[in-house]
C-alpha cells in the first residue's frame, strides 16, 4: 500500500510510523506539495490536505485520518470516495489548547495585555484593580476533549465550572453541571468566563449571537478556541468597544485570517492570536497525533476497528 503522510513529522516519527506498517510504502510531503500522482497511488493518507476537494483525484483511498479535530469539508457528499473511511485527532489538542486558554484568561483578568502596551511605549503606570480568577464561574461550550481539558484545569484552580455538549451525559465529579445546548441561555447569565471549543457547521455557527452575547455578565470574559462562525464577530465587536463584557481571546475568528482593517483587532481588551492554540507549536501535540496514526495503523493492518472513526452524517467522532 502506498501511505501519504502531510503532518512536519521528523525522522524518528518517521521511523515509528514505517514500523506501525512495515512493508508499504510511505510518501512524506507537506500539505503544501503533495502532488496529483501522490492523491492517485494513496491507499492512506495520514494528514490533512490543502483542500478536501483534492480526494476526488484519491483514486485508490481507502481511509484518510486528519490531523485535526475538526472535520470541516471532508463530510461532504461526494468528497470521499465510494466507501473510504474517515478519522480525526479528537484527544491530541487537550494539552496544547487548554494551556493556551488558561494563560489568555489571565492576561485579560490581570491585565498583562495593558501592561504589555506600557512597556512598548516606556510608560511606568499603574492599570488600576485586576479581577480574581479563583471562584469564577466557568462556562464551557463544546465540553469535548479540549473543552473538558480546560475545565478541569479551571476546576483545579478552584472554579466553579459548567459545560455544555450536543447531548448531555453522565458528567465527572468535579464538574458543576453538564447538559445539553437547550441550558445555554440560562447558562450564559451565570458565568464569568465563557469558553468555545466548537466545530464549524451550520449548527455551531453563531452559538453566540447578538441576543445570546446580550445575556453576558458585564464581567465576562469570552474565550474563543473552536471556530470562528461560532461567535457573531460584529455582535461581539460592538459588546467590546461599549464596554458591555470585559474581554475576549480569540484564537479564532470569522473571517479568518483577520483583515488588517478589520475593526476587532483594536477592540478595547481583545487578546487575538492566529489560530496557533493548537497546531504544533507544541511538540507534544504531534507527538500525540504520531502516536494515533501509528495505533491506527496497526488496527487497519489487523482488520480492527479504528479508533476516532468520525460519522460523516454528523462530522463528529462516531
Amino acid at each position: 500500500m502506498y501511505i501519504l503522510v502531510t503532518p512536519p513529522v521528523n525522522e524518528r516519527q518517521k521511523e515509528k510510523l514505517r514500523e506501525a506498517a512495515p512493508g508499504h510504502t510511505f510518501w512524506f510531503l507537506d500539505k503544501e506539495a503533495v502532488t496529483a500522482e501522490a492523491l492517485g497511488r494513496a491507499d492512506i493518507i495520514l494528514g490533512n490536505l490543502m483542500s478536501p476537494l483534492q480526494l476526488k483525484q484519491c483514486e485508490n483511498l481507502k481511509w484518510i485520518q486528519l490531523n485535526n479535530a475538526g472535520t470541516e469539508g471532508y463530510c461532504e457528499p461526494g468528497i470521499l470516495p465510494e466507501g473510504a473511511l474517515l478519522a480525526n485527532a479528537t484527544g491530541a489538542y487537550g494539552l496544547a489548547i487548554s494551556e493556551h486558554m488558561i494563560g489568555s484568561l489571565f492576561e485579560l483578568r490581570k491585565k498583562l495585555h495593558l501592561y504589555y502596551r506600557n512597556q512598548l511605549s516606556h510608560d511606568w503606570k499603574s492599570e488600576g484593580f485586576v479581577d480574581v480568577i479563583e471562584g469564577s464561574r466557568v462556562l464551557v461550550i463544546g465540553f469535548g476533549d479540549i473543552g473538558s481539558a480546560f475545565g478541569r484545569k479551571m476546576a483545579a484552580l478552584g472554579c466553579r465550572v459548567a459545560g455544555i455538549r450536543r447531548r448531555a451525559s453522565e458528567k465527572p465529579a468535579w464538574l458543576e453541571e453538564l447538559c445539553g445546548m437547550e441550558a445555554l441561555d440560562r447558562l450564559l447569565p451565570w458565568a464569568d468566563v465563557v469558553a468555545l471549543s466548537l466545530p464549524g457547521n451550520a449548527d455551531t455557527r453563531h452559538t453566540l449571537n447578538r441576543e445570546r452575547i446580550a445575556l453576558l455578565k458585564k464581567n465576562a470574559v469570552v474565550i474563543n478556541v473552536g471556530r470562528g462562525s461560532a461567535i457573531d464577530t460584529d455582535a461581539l465587536c460592538d459588546a467590546l468597544y461599549a464596554g458591555r463584557i470585559a474581554g475576549a481571546a480569540l484564537d479564532v475568528t470569522d473571517p479568518e485570517p483577520l483583515p488588517s482593517s478589520h475593526p476587532l483587532w483594536d477592540a478595547p481588551n481583545a487578546v487575538i492570536t492566529p489560530h496557533i492554540s493548537g497546531c504544533f507549536a507544541l511538540p507534544e501535540t504531534l507527538e500525540q497525533i504520531v502516536e494515533l496514526f501509528a495505533q491506527n495503523l496497526r488496527r487497519y493492518l489487523k482488520g480492527e476497528p479504528l479508533g476516532n472513526l468520525v460519522d460523516l452524517r454528523t462530522g463528529y467522532r462516531a
